[in-house]
């Protein structure tokens, strides 16, 4: 395996990992932003949906440990220019590892997870799962050195990767959550009790506020690094990034109208008395376009996994 075929295989490894960080970040983000302060109206619900948290957040974490280790594998067989079978060298793979800059994000990161690893273990107790949160922050966030913010310098490099690593937390907290949101739901769906409608209430109202501060997030810095990377209209529509910028952001809109209708349409509808069969039709509304939403989001990850590979427009425009 060369050339186009390890590129193409870094498409797909770095759209998994994307995945994989955004969900175990995620998850994390619902359990201290979500999950507890709402379960405490439902303790029959709390008990699955805290044991389906830990099991999402080891599968996404296990999954980002693997992805990111075959990252490695595939940008030294890149780096290097060699076949993938003759790139998997101890010399090739020490260099990439202990004098790229690549490799001492990879450094950092991996011991980001082996720490967030230790506090799932432990994560009874209240400061580990702080700390686990901090971890997965950092884990995503250090992402932002591996792209291309960590290439731009400068003063505009500064920028680029503040705004980048915000973009990337926020989108983290945002579709990453979306997957123990859903098991929320579908979990209060099979408690039919007047605890576990309050807690169906609490928890969208507050994933909705986790939602919106999320959205404007990603808006403000996406629109700061499309600036840097793109830098004008013909940049947008006249280059492949530009191309596949508009395709995401397009996957992004319908994002977002799935989200103002669960949240001024659907949202309002729980208020009603949970044995209501408009209020169980919103419940089960509300659970599918949550699904919707992740399904778009992981179109999203994939078009990431793209871009990260191209030369950005502002450049192709220059050359």
């Amino acid at each position: 395996m060369a050339g186009d075929a390890v590129n193409d295989s870094l498409i797909v490894i770095r759209a998994i990992h994307f995945a994989a960080t955004a969900l175990t970040t995620g998850t994390l983000m619902f359990q201290a932003v979500v999950a507890d302060p709402a379960l405490h109206s439902a303790e029959a619900v709390a008990t699955v949906m805290r044991a389906q948290i830990r099991r999402v957040a080891w599968v996404g974490l296990a999954i980002t440990a693997v992805s990111g280790a075959i990252w490695v594998l595939l940008e030294a067989a890149a780096m290097s220019g060699l076949a993938f079978s003759e790139a998997i060298t101890a010399n090739v793979l020490s260099t990439v590892v202990n004098e790229t800059q690549f490799g001492l994000v990879f450094e950092i990161r991996s011991v980001l997870a082996i720490v967030l690893a230790a506090c799932l273990a432990y994560d009874r107790l209240p400061v580990a799962r702080w700390l686990a949160l901090a971890s997965a922050l950092g884990l995503v966030a250090a992402i932002a050195w591996t792209g291309h913010a960590g290439s731009t310098p400068g003063e505009m490099g500064l920028l680029h990767l503040t705004a980048d690593t915000l973009h990337l937390i926020a989108a983290a907290a945002w579709t990453g959550s979306l997957v123990p949101f859903a098991l929320l739901l579908a979990a209060a769906r099979r408690y039919p009790r007047e605890a576990s409608a309050r807690l169906v209430r609490d928890a969208t109202q507050r994933f909705s506020m986790l939602g919106i501060a999320s959205v404007a997030t990603v808006l403000g810095s996406g629109i700061v690094n499309a600036w840097i990377l793109v830098g004008s209209i013909n940049g947008l529509i006249a280059t492949q990034y530009g191309g596949l910028l508009i395709l995401k952001i397009t996957l992004f809109a319908a994002m977002l109208a799935f989200a103002a209708v669960n949240r001024f349409w659907l949202t309002p509808r729980l208020a009603l008395p949970f044995t209501s069969t408009a209020q169980l039709q919103a419940l089960r509304q509300l659970t599918r376009n949550s699904m919707i939403e992740i399904a778009l989001a992981l179109m999203i990850f994939a078009i990431v996994g793209m871009l990260g590979t191209l030369h950005p427009a502002i450049h192709t425009l220059e050359t």
